[in-house]
């Protein structure tokens, strides 16, 4: 509405301005009148050289015979007026303007006085914000209203403690003698890290909700332009606004843009991104003081951030911001759930528990599909077959009931999941059985899902070799089944190699090598990720001791889940017959079927497919999927390929 006022009232401007000169020019455009004496007039009557006259008071105005225009100012009597009808003179009267005086000013003056004004509206709107063409070096931070998107800390759950850290700060903004009676000083930053999706944003959202103090809003990005020198200045200029609204939060999010460390750059030591960053360090902490200024920013990529940003003094407070616990999934889904209608039988609990890794956009994405799906079937109120199917979708991606599939390539998936199933039933370490299916799902054309008990926070050994039989057991299975093995496997190696490796490289879990950590991980912090790599530092009798390890480790439990799926056939053959009649099976399912108890189930419906499609490109038969996101321990990254 504001730039609408802008606009109107420029063109406004403009419109006057043309009528202002079309109405000088066009006056100008014609013959002046000749400006005669008093005497000179009076004789001119006595000739009878005047043809006409417009008295306008004082002043007449009128035109000779010869047509020449002319102009004289004399007091009118009866005698003159007398004179001139004598002598055939066409009188006129008119009355005389008392704005005429006004009226000429205005005329003459009122251009240049448009143009000024014209000229300053200009010159303010290149020098303001908002994109114009001098607004570059100003700073594009936004001040938050109290009253625009309120969010508080009332709807942030599962992160109590650095809500707790954050709570603090705003104290000491209200009070701050209460705490500055006993020697402390205000935090000059607060850096929030954390994976992507924990809540770092909402965070800083509801600080400016809690908070009783301007709050400036900007991302890192908006620092960099084309032109050098715009970083620096926006910085200067968005802590000169920080220290007229003091005391105030400014909140810099994905600081990793302009934060990176210095010297790994490409452009040099005069790169536009140092000199940002020199910038903000000097604003921090350098010679002038910012008091009552807190800079809170959030990053998920703080081994890239410069050690002088990190050091006490600048952001003297860092606050992890984890992937939610047990607990905290489940206030998460309460806070997500608050306008959704849920059917009593919903236990949110049990959902939490069912979904180990999960951030807090995925707990909000989660609900989101099931609200969806809830309103395509036209329900009233969202169920566990809801949230179950939602579940299911962001875990494992939608299903691919349409896809065309032969007959032998279901056996062959519905045995190597059965194979996953089993061995992951008979290992002690592994996590229950959650659901097996062979319905398409994603890139996979099977999928066996395990879920922890409770979240997993350390790997020990038993556990990993555990993983890696039951990521054998698939493709065990096709051997013993179908006496040939597919490429159906290839994620299942890939996830087992990478297992092993890192209990001999990283964990210092191998026997033979002892716990000793055998190459670096070295990324270029401006460089992209396949730029990086794992630095060599042993020997080359080092590295073939490390894939003898590696391979003795996935041949030993290649043998171990071999053993188990031989003396375990009958319950093998149980359960992929199952799949194939049922399609999918959860884990009471599979504990009945091990047992040897026929199951009581509905059969699925067939899905409709054309007669005429061409039999698709072989997929990969299966896809192991594990919740390790948000685990304290590390893991090796396992990327899903195709057959």
């Amino acid at each position: 509405m504001r730039q609408s006022y802008k606009t109107f009232f420029l063109w406004a401007v403009l419109i006057l301005l043309f009528f202002s000169f079309y109405s000088i020019f066009s006056r100008r455009g014609g013959v002046e009148p000749t400006e005669m004496r008093a005497s000179e007039f009076y004789a001119a009557v006595e000739r009878g050289d005047i043809a006409e006259v417009t008295v306008k008071g004082n002043t007449l105005q009128g035109k000779l015979k010869n047509r020449q225009d002319f102009r004289t100012v004399s007091p009118l009597d009866t005698q003159l007026l007398d004179k001139m009808r004598q002598k055939g003179v066409s009188l006129s009267f008119e009355k005389e303007d008392s704005q005429s005086l006004w009226a000429q000013f205005l005329v003459s003056w009122m251009p240049l006085g448009i143009i000024c004004v014209l000229f300053i509206f200009l010159m303010r709107q290149l020098q303001a914000g908002g994109g114009k063409a001098m607004s570059f070096g100003k700073s594009k931070a936004k001040l938050v209203s109290e009253n625009h998107n309120k969010v508080t800390f009332a709807d942030v759950a599962g992160i109590d403690e650095a809500k707790d850290e954050l709570e603090e700060i705003i104290q000491f903004l209200k009070d701050p003698k209460k705490f500055t009676k006993l020697g402390g000083r205000i935090p000059k930053g607060v850096l929030l890290m954390g994976s992507p999706g924990t809540g770092k944003t909402l965070l800083a959202r509801a600080i400016a909700g809690e908070a009783a103090v301007p709050f400036f809003s900007i991302s890192g990005s908006d620092f960099v332009e084309m032109f050098v020198g715009v970083g620096a200045s926006r910085v200067r200029d968005l802590f000169e606004q920080g220290k007229k609204h003091a005391p105030c939060i400014i909140f810099i999010d994905e600081i990793d843009a302009v934060g990176r460390h210095r010297g790994a750059g490409l452009g040099g030591g005069h790169d536009e991104r140092e000199q940002t960053l020199n910038q903000l360090l000097v604003e921090m902490d350098g010679f002038e003081s910012n008091e009552g200024v807190i800079l809170i920013a959030a990053t998920n990529r703080p081994d890239v951030l410069d050690p002088a940003l990190l050091r006490p003094g600048r952001f003297d407070r860092r606050i992890v911001v984890p992937r939610p616990d047990v607990k905290g999934r489940e206030g998460i889904l309460k806070v997500h759930t608050k306008k959704t209608p849920l059917s009593p039988e919903v236990d949110l609990d049990s959902i939490a528990r069912g979904t180990p890794g999960f951030s807090g956009a995925d707990l909000e994405n989660l609900v989101n599909e099931a609200a969806l799906l809830a309103a395509r079937k036209n329900k009233e109120r969202l169920d566990n077959g809801d949230f179950e199917f939602a579940k299911d979708k962001v875990m494992m991606g939608s299903e691919r009931r349409s896809m065309i599939i032969s007959e032998k390539d279901k056996k062959i998936t519905a045995w190597h999941e059965a194979g996953h199933a089993l061995v992951a039933r008979l290992v002690p370490e592994c996590d229950p059985v959650h659901k097996v299916t062979i319905i398409p799902r994603g890139p996979a054309l099977g999928l066996t899902q395990m879920l922890p008990k409770e979240d997993r926070l350390n790997w020990n050994r038993q556990a990993v070799l555990d993983r890696i039989a039951m990521a054998m057991g698939g493709r065990i299975a096709e051997e013993l089944q179908f006496n040939e093995i597919t490429s159906g496997a290839k994620s299942d190696i890939d996830h087992a190699t990478a297992f092993a490796r890192s209990m001999v490289c990283e964990w210092g879990m191998s026997e033979k090598l002892g716990p000793l950590a055998f190459g670096e991980d070295q990324q270029e912090v401006f460089l992209g990720r396949e730029f990086g790599h794992r630095a060599r530092n042993f020997s080359e009798k080092t590295a073939i001791d490390i894939d003898d390890e590696v391979r003795q480790i996935v041949g030993t439990q290649y043998r171990r889940a071999k053993h188990l799926l031989v003396e375990n056939k009958a319950a093998l053959d149980r359960i992929a017959e199952a799949l194939l009649e049922w399609e999918t099976l959860d884990g009471a399912d599979v504990e009945t079927l091990f047992a040897g108890q026929p199951l009581h189930k509905a059969r699925p419906a067939a899905p409709a497919r054309p007669p005429d499609a061409k039999r698709p490109e072989v997929k990969e038969k299966s896809k192991i999927l594990d919740a390790l996101g948000g685990l304290t321990a590390p893991v090796p990254k396992v990327e899903t390929g195709k057959a």
